[in-house]
């Protein structure tokens, strides 16, 4: 049956030069390298999709300065200028992203793309909005909303 396929213990899945068996190495410059242009794209297109302010994805990228934001935005369109993030920024990439698959899968298109931006009560957010709350709380921020809608995804 469709799904029931069973591979050897031995089999290594990669993606993109990416072991699925254990978590990448974040802190390895060639992993950095690996990933950093494809992060880089994947998060100026949620921030697109988010209609985020330069200055609300400058802070959620760890607060980077002005022209190494800009050089960032521009190393999407010339790969010649392709820039390495760092463990932390690529970290918080990858919070971001996930944050933006799971409102896709919970919410159509148009909630999933103001969520962010929207008054929410949940206790979590203490009265702000999702991206006032992890301007504010930085990484624990970001992860403590990607458990939550997580979690929902899973039906809790």
């Amino acid at each position: 049956m469709f799904g029931d396929t069973v591979l050897p213990a031995s089999t290594l899945i990669q993606l993109h030069g990416v072991a699925w068996d254990q978590p990448a190495d974040l802190s390895s410059r060639a992993v950095q390298e690996k990933l950093s242009p494809v992060a880089i794209r994947a998060f100026f297109r949620l921030t697109a999709h988010w209609n985020l302010r330069d200055e609300d994805a400058r802070a959620l990228l760890g607060g980077v300065s002005n022209g190494s934001f800009y050089q960032l935005k521009r190393s999407t369109t010339r790969p010649s200028d392709a820039k390495i993030l760092d463990q932390d920024k690529l970290t918080r990439v990858s919070l971001l992203v996930g944050i933006f698959k799971a409102l896709n899968i919970l919410y159509g298109t148009k909630l999933a793309d103001a969520w962010v931006q929207l008054a929410n009560s949940n206790p979590v957010f203490g009265g702000q909005t999702p991206l006032a709350c992890m301007l504010k709380g930085g990484v624990p921020s970001m992860l403590r909303v990607r458990q939550l809608l997580d979690a929902r995804r899973g039906g809790l």
